[in-house]
């Protein structure tokens, strides 16, 4: 399969094209519309294979292969339009950097799922973004079962392939979990009952407003 040029991922994007692409660690082919691009991750606003759309997800551009438009758009495009499903604005975040995307991500969606797929491409990790040091992702995490952790994960940002946020199975998570308040507190007590974003270690008092 074809490697996928920054340039035809902005044309997409451009062209607002309904594409289908796979990732060489998805079995399965993606579907949606490209919103925004930097110059490691793009963003796109998935459509699921019942045709409603269900969020967002970042892939990385070098893991993308055969990016083309949709063999059966016409028909995808007219079965969301008659359910009234409009193409989504593009969420406020910020793709400069992974860093950023992830930061931004957690300041507009309650929850982030990551992936590492060169790690363990069946795994995916889901929760808050606590923040961000040396390199390191602090995560604290939501099971499967929307049971808090009680301490946060680790994980290095160089093994992170695809971040997403948004999507019906994480909003009904977020729904039964909650906020975790009293773990967040537990971390950083000075920050109250408000969510707490830290950058390279260092309060960012923006995310407390």
């Amino acid at each position: 399969m074809r490697k996928v040029s920054p340039a035809q991922i902005a044309e997409a994007k451009s062209n607002r094209t309904f594409v289908r692409f796979q990732s060489r660690f998805k079995r399965s082919a993606v579907r949606g519309y490209i919103l925004d691009n930097g110059p490691k991750f793009f963003i796109v606003a998935i459509v699921s294979d019942r045709f409603w759309f269900d969020g967002f997800e970042c892939f990385r551009v070098d893991d993308v292969r055969d990016l083309r438009p949709d063999p059966y758009s016409e028909f995808a495009e007219a079965a969301l339009h008659i359910r009234g499903q409009k193409i989504p604005a593009m969420p406020c975040i910020s793709m400069t950097s992974i860093e950023d995307l992830l930061l931004t991500a957690s300041r507009e969606f309650p929850l982030v799922a990551i992936h590492r797929e060169q790690v363990d491409a069946d795994v995916c990790s889901i929760g808050q973004v606590l923040g961000i040091e040396r390199g390191r992702l602090s995560l604290l995490e939501i099971s499967p079962a929307a049971k808090w952790d009680e301490k946060p994960e680790m994980y290095r940002l160089n093994q992170v392939t695809r971040v997403g946020f948004g999507s019906d199975y994480e909003d009904a998570l977020s729904l039964v979990g909650g906020q975790p308040q009293q773990a967040i507190n537990s971390l950083h007590p000075t920050a109250g009952n408000a969510p707490v974003w830290i950058r390279t270690g260092i309060l960012d008092l923006d995310g407390l407003s």
